[in-house]
């Protein structure tokens, strides 16, 4: 099938397709003209990779995730490790956004919101407030 319908089949932007293609995470066959010809399996890994980044895995890791996948003498330990190491930067990620929350839900509860020009969360921005974490960039 052509990129288009590969696309199509597994859910991913042409785009994407071509570029997997080009980092050679999938290898379709060339046709005589030199059009890419996508096989059922080579949709199994677009998919397959789809999958592995909306769970967060980098193209390292997708790649090699693909490469346990296709060695049927893999030790599931690697890709449990794996897999660990990917909740531990997504726990970090979580944290790190509820501790933006809280002080945004600090800021605004703070803040009038009425016609008067003074506001906590721009003094904040600004760097003069209480929520202010560190030096100001340059």
């Amino acid at each position: 099938m052509n990129i288009g319908a590969a696309a199509k089949a597994s859910g991913l932007p042409v785009k994407t397709v071509r570029y997997y293609d080009e980092i050679d995470l999938v290898s379709p066959n060339r046709n005589g003209n030199g059009y890419r010809a996508y096989s059922a399996d080579d949709v199994h890994k677009l998919r397959f990779l789809q999958r592995a980044r909306r769970l967060g895995f980098t193209i390292v890791e997708c790649r090699h995730l693909l490469s346990l996948y296709e060695d049927k003498s893999r030790a599931s330990a690697e890709v449990r490790a794996l897999a660990v190491t990917r909740i531990a930067e997504i726990d970090a990620r979580i944290e790190e956004l509820q501790s933006l929350r809280d002080s945004l839900t600090t800021l605004v509860s703070t803040c009038r919101g009425d016609d008067r020009p003074d506001c906590p969360i721009l003094d904040d921005l600004a760097g003069g407030g209480a929520c202010h974490e560190g030096a100001r960039d340059s």
